[in-house]
């Protein structure tokens, strides 16, 4: 048994009272939450590891529900272009030149970033080919999340990247069998077909059959992102992209659908039925110039949103404060100031893309019975609000934090970064390995 002390600042619970807890202490047995409780009340003594952060603000780790590892490497060489050209033009020929060696670059400068910047959970769709390679990065890094080899059985846009309907079903029952529920459960399944567009309807059925066997696995694809890929898909199946998944029976509380910018009221309905969730990707959507989603009004119809940074080139990042601070801002122009505030923006990276992910029992927030899975801040900066009062807090990590106020994260109470460095990856190493794989795989395209 091993048991950790936190001394916190401040606690931000994130649990159905919002508490914002000062001067406390967090007991952790085996990455479990046990106690939270005023510090004066821990005997220190019966401790194994006591961690003084009493200058730091504890938060839970943030959660993104829309990430491709497989891409960062491609950072900043798909800009400028809308869905369809940035697919054929360029991500296509690339996903489809990755070797195990440029796909481990890949992956590992993804999860570097990430959990640099907080993100202590993802779902991360992944690619054709290899697709081992990444849950074996995921497996090492001590990340949780899912992950899934991106399913393709027809490509217009870039023909050599597919394979038939058969094999891309068994490869993906395949993996599942290896890696669900691997790395003491923190890592699990994420059925990935990439999108109507790429997917016959066998495919996208069958793999929604295959979720019965394995248990907590998700259904993770894009819908409804730009209105060519719209207008593409009603000349192929003669009805919009939800309208399509609804009528071939793939929506459900298990199922993730990133972006839904371009949706109906026929289809609103069909989401809110279904308990299908939405992964709103802000930055990529602004980016690839595919626009806004109705966030606000998802919101109200009780949808499940949550949040993803999508991919690197994209983005080109993948920090979540991005992702928050641009998730409240562009909506405010169109629904007035005070929609989309701080602390429904923080919940949306937190316990909400845990609710999303079907895993709100577990993390998304700081209570008792919950995995430690915990990211320490230090907003002592002359850059954030001066103001004490508790409510604020939400308001300096959604507008004005960054990754640079991160000081530690915790994943299950292990440290994946202390004193803002990762304890995982050697970041120059990753600069050089990563440009040299990027050269190589340019040379195969």
């Amino acid at each position: 048994m091993s048991k950790k002390v936190f001394l916190c600042k401040k606690i931000v619970t994130n649990n159905n009272e919002d508490l914002v807890l000062e001067n406390h202490a967090v007991v952790v047995v085996d990455g479990i939450i046990q106690q939270i409780t005023e510090e004066g009340n821990i005997d220190l003594s019966t401790a194994d590891k006591v961690y003084n952060f009493k200058n730091l603000v504890l938060i839970p780790g943030f959660v993104q529900t829309h990430v491709h590892l497989c891409q960062t490497l491609f950072r900043g060489l798909a800009d400028d272009l809308e869905l369809l050209d940035w697919l054929q033009k360029r991500i296509f020929p690339y996903e489809n030149a990755h070797d195990k060696k440029s796909l481990q670059a890949s992956a590992r400068l993804g999860i570097y970033e990430l959990q640099k910047s907080g993100t202590t959970t993802i779902l991360d769709m992944g690619t054709l080919n290899h697709q081992e390679v990444v849950f074996e990065e995921l497996i090492s890094s001590g990340m949780r999340g899912f992950s899934g080899n991106c399913m393709i059985d027809i490509n217009e846009l870039y023909p050599e990247f597919k394979i038939n309907t058969a094999e891309n079903l068994a490869l993906s029952y395949s993996l599942a069998k290896q890696f669900h529920n691997s790395s003491n459960g923190k890592i699990k399944y994420g059925f990935a077909p990439r999108f109507v567009l790429s997917c016959s309807e066998e495919l996208l059925k069958e793999t929604f059959l295959m979720l019965k066997d394995f248990e907590g696995s998700l259904f993770h694809t894009h819908s409804s992102e730009n209105k060519n890929e719209i207008q593409e898909v009603r000349k192929m199946h003669g009805m919009e992209n939800i309208e399509y998944f609804n009528h071939i029976g793939v929506l459900s509380d298990r199922t993730i659908l990133a972006h839904g910018i371009h949706v109906n009221e026929k289809e609103i309905e069909y989401l809110k039925k279904s308990s299908t969730r939405i992964s709103h990707c802000p930055s990529s959507n602004l980016k690839l110039a595919s626009g806004i989603a109705n966030i606000p009004r998802y919101l109200n119809e009780r949808i499940s949103v949550s949040l993803g940074a999508d991919g690197a080139p994209c983005n080109n990042n993948l920090n979540i404060f991005t992702e928050m601070r641009l998730a409240a801002l562009i909506q405010k122009p169109i629904h007035g100031p005070t929609i989309m505030d701080a602390k429904t923006v923080f919940k949306l990276a937190t316990i909400e893309g845990a609710k999303a992910l079907n895993l709100e029992m577990e993390i998304g927030s700081i209570e008792v019975g919950k995995n430690a899975d915990f990211v320490f801040l230090d907003l002592n900066d002359p850059t954030l609000s001066l103001s004490s009062d508790n409510d604020k807090i939400y308001s300096n990590i959604v507008y004005s934090a960054s990754r640079e106020n991160i000081k530690h994260v915790f994943i299950n109470a292990v440290p994946v970064v202390e004193n803002s460095e990762s304890t995982i990856y050697n970041g120059e190493e990753l600069t050089g390995v990563g440009k040299e794989e990027l050269s190589n795989l340019l040379g195969r395209v």
